[in-house]
């Protein structure tokens, strides 16, 4: 071999590890271009969020360099005219022709499926049905819908003298508690980044930790750590933009922390509910609970001197929980 052909091969050999490196800087560049466009997405598709996905993606990426160094120059014309081969003939532009891009409001009418309404009824009342088949097609009906929102009900089924049904209440229940308790380990490890976006993750895992808890479907030990958990989430969104917090969310930590018998935090957070949300109805049973589980019956009846010459309008639940208070 002259020293020319030398030259040559050497040459070809670093113009093939520049190409092989190029990729990789550009494999890097797009991956990380994609991990912020998911950063920057709801808390919702952050929870489901493939890991596993993303791992084989940078693992081809990893492999196709590695072919590239060990394969000087059939290794890039290769992957060069794969993905020619798919531009030119597999990736066709989607015919919009048929869509229509109209802003005027089409109204659907979606009739009624009577048959299924009529079998509706309350979970509590179908526990005491006696008939098998019938508790077992309700309770299929109620786990088809959001059950986020019928875990208290579910949670019922489990003392029913059907065995099928318990089981299937049980498998049912604690599938959607481990996909709580991993959901909020995310996004509680998200929210401490403190990152741009760490204010909306925080509003948004305050809404779902409270829609789960409030029904009490935890033991009373995993019930206090997980509203503890929620008081540090409040307490970081209270901090960082506390204009942000509403009214909802202030009744919210404060009932939660209420049912675990917090009575300190919770005075706390009825106290800045009362700064800044004065006007606000659930300002004033948040307080009225307060006092009463406490027993400052002092404090409670001058809540409710204030309540009456405020101009909060006072809803039928209220009077009643006055009256049974009283």
């Amino acid at each position: 071999m002259s020293r020319d052909d030398i030259y040559v091969f050497f040459l070809i050999l670093f113009l093939n590890t520049c190409i092989a490196a190029a990729y990789w800087v550009w494999s890097t560049v797009r991956k990380n271009e994609r991990k912020r466009r998911q950063e920057d997405g709801t808390i919702q598709y952050l929870i489901e969020w493939d890991v596993l996905g993303r791992e084989q993606d940078n693992r081809s990426y990893g492999l196709r360099t590695l072919v590239m160094l060990l394969c000087p120059v059939v290794g890039p014309c290769f992957f060069l005219f794969s993905y020619l081969l798919y531009r030119v003939f597999f990736s066709k532009p989607v015919d919009l022709a048929d869509v229509v891009f109209s802003k005027e409001r089409v109204r659907t009418f979606i009739h009624a499926e009577e048959d299924r309404e009529r079998n509706i009824v309350p979970l509590e009342e179908a526990i005491e049905i006696t008939d098998t088949d019938e508790l077992r097609s309700l309770m299929m009906n109620v786990v088809r819908g959001d059950i986020q929102k019928s875990l208290a009900s579910i949670s019922l089924a489990l003392n029913s003298e059907d065995t099928e049904t318990a089981h299937y209440a049980a498998s049912v229940l604690q599938d959607a508690l481990n996909d709580f308790r991993m959901n909020v380990q995310k996004q509680y490890k998200l929210i401490l980044k403190e990152d741009k976006n760490q204010i909306s993750y925080a509003d948004a895992l305050i809404d779902y930790m409270n829609q789960v808890l409030e029904q009490r479907v935890f033991t009373d030990m995993e019930q206090r750590t997980y509203v503890d958990t929620m008081d540090k989430v409040c307490e970081i969104l209270y901090e960082k933009n506390r204009e942000h917090m509403t009214s909802s969310q202030y009744e919210s930590v404060s009932l939660r922390l209420l049912e675990v018998e917090q009575y300190e935090k919770c005075r706390k957070w009825c106290e800045r509910a009362e700064y800044h949300y004065p006007n606000s109805l659930a300002t004033y049973t948040c307080q009225l609970k307060l006092y009463f589980n406490s027993g400052q019956k002092t404090r409670f009846f001058e809540v409710i001197e204030e309540l009456k010459h405020s101009a909060v309008v006072v809803d039928s639940e209220t009077l009643e929980l006055i009256r049974v208070f009283r």
